[in-house]
């Protein structure tokens, strides 16, 4: 009597999970933002996560979200690692994490410096796969530490990575109106004039982010009229960010805001 001997074919490995949205939140932490601003751009990230509309937004992704706060100046500190966000319990932990984020201190503007720490720790830990990967970058100052080429080199290589850089430039009446020329910059660096504006590199901000920062596939720019106006617009941005949606459409547009799409790379 012989044995039949059955062969068991190796069980399909399970496809590899992933999340349609990965979002980076990289905030500007240098001398300008006092304890206050500190504490209203904490509480406008915080209190986004558990907005309605974001959680919508959210949840709307199968799996959810992964999330990660990167707080910059001198250099840039991944102030809250991935995480995964698909419901508001996932939302109110991360919230709190937020909330719970000490201040780093710096004097300097170092937006390039941050960029390339991103993509060189921050995006190649991912725990799973992105079907998009979106860096939200927001700030009150232009860099202040090395030259547009050298964020222009840091910007392009997340993008050839497949990155989207959307910007938040937080405008402040008064205080931030023309950004370029005669600007606070950290020593050793010559932080030669803007290449744009009439007068030797003078613009504003919101420009700057537009031809400094944003990239990528549908990269857009949603500006904070002040400090109180940090938490609105960030609300607003993530349900853009998270649902793929263009500004101007779809429920997450509100009126006022300043908005305009990247130019072509």
């Amino acid at each position: 009597m012989s044995l039949g001997l059955a062969v068991l074919a190796p069980a399909p490995a399970p496809a590899a999970e992933s999340v349609a949205t990965a979002l980076v939140v990289s905030v500007d932490v240098s001398q300008s933002v006092d304890d206050d601003r500190f504490r209203l751009q904490m509480e406008g990230i915080a209190g986004a996560l558990e907005d309605p509309s974001v959680l919508a937004a959210i949840t709307g992704n199968a799996g959810g979200i992964l999330f990660a706060l990167v707080t910059w100046a001198d250099k840039a500190t991944l102030a809250v690692g991935w995480r995964r966000i698909a419901d508001r319990r996932d939302a109110a932990a991360a919230a709190a994490l937020v909330r719970a984020v000490p201040r780093q201190l710096g004097d300097f503007t170092c937006l390039g410096q941050m960029l390339r720490t991103v993509g060189a720790s921050v995006l190649p830990a991912l725990p799973v796969p992105a079907d998009r990967v979106v860096i939200d970058v927001s700030g009150d100052g232009i860099d202040n530490c090395t030259d547009v080429e050298a964020i222009h080199a840091e910007r392009d290589a997340l993008a050839r990575g497949g990155a989207t850089i959307n910007g938040l430039p937080i405008l402040v009446p008064g205080e931030n109106d023309v950004v370029g020329a005669g600007a606070f910059r950290s020593p050793g660096y010559g932080l030669r004039a803007l290449p744009i504006g009439p007068e030797g590199g003078e613009t504003t901000l919101d420009r700057w982010y537009r031809d400094h920062v944003l990239t990528g596939p549908g990269a857009f720019l949603l500006a904070a009229r002040g400090y109180g106006d940090f938490a609105r617009a960030l609300r607003q941005k993530f349900v853009l960010e998270i649902s793929a949606l263009e500004p101007g459409r779809g429920p997450a547009t509100a009126p006022g805001p300043l908005s305009v799409r990247a130019r072509g790379r």
